[in-house]
């Protein structure tokens, strides 16, 4: 099994309703967001899948959320503004178009990360 890993960025704020502390208040970051697909084989030329077609796609996703307050998208007024819901978001987003990922991490600074995984397959 092969895993091939992509990098991106985005810059955005947020505020994490609920918590108990300043990240209630908003705030923002640089995202670092890693994306890994895997794949079983290799094609005839001996890649497993184009790292430029997978950083395309990440990057059109991460375009939707950079410079936006994350709070005010769709899918952040119905789920928290978290690490954890930015991961779970991406991967998702990644998925319909990308079948083989599997896991997406985002950085919201150098010292902490979250990554989400489907458990489904």
């Amino acid at each position: 099994m092969f895993e091939l890993s992509v990098e991106g960025y985005f810059a955005a704020a947020h505020q994490v309703k609920g918590y108990p502390g300043d990240c209630a208040d908003i705030h923002g970051h640089t995202y670092k967001v890693t994306a890994k697909i895997g794949a079983g084989k290799l094609d005839k030329i001996g890649m497993a899948v184009d790292f430029r077609s997978i950083k395309k796609k990440l990057d059109e996703i991460l375009k939707g959320l950079d410079h936006k307050n994350l709070n005010s998208l769709p899918f952040f007024e119905e789920h928290n503004a978290t690490a954890e819901y930015v991961a779970k978001y991406v991967f998702d987003q990644m998925k319909k178009h990308i079948h083989n990922v599997i896991t997406v991490t985002v950085w919201e600074g150098p010292n902490y990360s979250v990554t989400y995984y489907s458990d489904e397959g």
